[in-house]
């Protein structure tokens, strides 16, 4: 038996704020997330698999028009066609009251319901899932408490969209913990919601987050797909294997250690080994590769980069014009001082002025959060940039990188 697993497929995903960007391939990236699942049901249809998994989030909202509803229910009509099964619930994104359009699917897609957890059982197959969907965007009850007993002599999965107990940049929905899945006496979990590929548990029962299929933003980075399932005859999992999908588009964050680097010059230079290294090496035809560089490490190099930036950003989008695969989304600075570089005498104590407050903020991120707020800055961010307020540090970071921006341009005057 094989079994495809995907999850978080976000079709037709507004991905918001490019047109900000001057020369973003827009429209082959909005278009990506429709490649990936073409994509998807491409390879159950080549595997011969029993059945496909979709574990929450097919939709990332009630559909702009029915196009997006036609195009799923087409996709799945192409399964039907190989008679390949396809079991599915909606997650927080596609739950029941959000979703104020709907097609009829076909009659090999089984929709589990909202209400309470339910079973499908197909002993000719071999086959017995369970799984609940989500009734609105916000569950925070512990769904698989009331998952069904497995059915005997079966293979058993669970099809569940939760947070688990917490992942960082994700909410914490239908939470539960990993020795309850395990004990709870099926084969397989197949879990969606958080969008990073994982395997929490391999040994026995297997419990797996397959990742989203198609990065949507530069907080999705690295290669985005499904999981294939291989069952052996004796109905243990005898095999998992990530199978890329994201053909179409590709994220990458590429931190360039910058501790040699005397001058700008030396910068770019150290920009362009690592994208041909890490990123136009591996280029695959038709797909962009979206690129965010950020400068780390400490160097001679620091001040220039931090007052200098519109030029250095300049300066590493036209190195990106030799790559055509290759978009530039961003390029961010996060360098620092030689720690053997001493300020000025001129300087020294205006800079330890900038220190003493810059180490104040960090120790108060609610101050920082009312001067955001207070200038409504924060609510015009994206959404990127506003989860790394939930991560630990990013006050310190913020203070840190305000403080060595003010000290690096005092550098330059001297």
């Amino acid at each position: 038996m094989k079994l495809l697993h995907a999850a978080d497929l976000h079709i037709d995903s507004p991905l918001r704020g490019l047109d900000r960007y001057p020369g973003a391939p827009a429209e082959h990236l909005r278009n990506a997330t429709r490649t990936a699942v073409d994509n998807l049901v491409s390879l159950a249809l080549e595997e011969e698999v029993t059945a496909v998994l979709l574990a929450g989030d097919i939709y990332d909202g009630s559909w702009r028009d029915v196009n997006t509803g036609l195009y799923f229910t087409k996709q799945m009509r192409r399964l039907r066609e190989a008679d390949i099964r396809v079991f599915m619930i909606s997650g927080n994104h596609d739950a029941e009251n959000k979703m104020t359009m709907r097609l009829t699917l076909p009659d090999n897609v089984h929709l589990f319901p909202s209400e309470s957890a339910d079973s499908s059982i197909h002993e000719d197959l071999g086959l017995a899932v369970h799984g609940q969907s989500f009734a609105q965007a916000k569950v925070t009850d512990d769904l698989a408490a009331g998952y069904r007993p497995a059915a005997p002599g079966l293979f058993n999965v669970g099809l569940l969209h939760t947070s688990l107990n917490g992942r960082p940049g994700h909410d914490r929905y239908a939470p539960c913990n990993l020795e309850q899945l395990v004990d709870h006496g099926y084969d397989y979990w197949a879990l969606g919601h958080i969008h990073k590929r994982e395997v929490v548990h391999g040994d026995g029962v297997h419990v797996v987050f397959p990742g989203n299929t198609q990065g949507r933003h530069a907080g999705e980075t690295g290669d985005k797909g499904c999981t294939l399932v291989t069952v052996d005859g004796a109905g243990a999992v005898e095999g998992l294997e990530h199978r890329d999908l994201d053909t179409a588009a590709r994220w990458h964050e590429v931190r360039v250690d910058m501790t040699g680097a005397l001058d700008l010059d030396d910068a770019c230079h150290l920009v362009e080994r690592d994208l041909q290294r890490r990123v136009t090496d591996h280029a695959v035809d038709g797909r962009v590769d979206a690129v965010r560089v950020v400068a780390v490490g400490a160097g001679e190099a620091h001040s220039a980069l931090l007052t200098r930036r519109e030029e250095f950003t300049a300066e590493v989008r036209g190195l990106s014009q030799d790559y055509p695969s290759v978009w530039i989304e961003k390029v961010r600075v996060d360098t620092s001082r030689p720690r053997e570089r001493v300020a000025s005498e001129r300087f020294a104590g205006l800079v330890a002025d900038v220190r003493e407050e810059a180490a104040r903020l960090a120790d108060d991120p609610e101050r920082v959060r009312e001067v955001l707020d207070g200038a409504g800055l924060r609510g015009k961010l994206p959404a990127e940039v506003r989860t790394s307020f939930e991560e630990d540090g990013w006050a310190e970071r913020m203070a840190g990188g305000a403080a060595d921006l003010l000290v690096a341009m005092l550098e330059e005057s001297r």
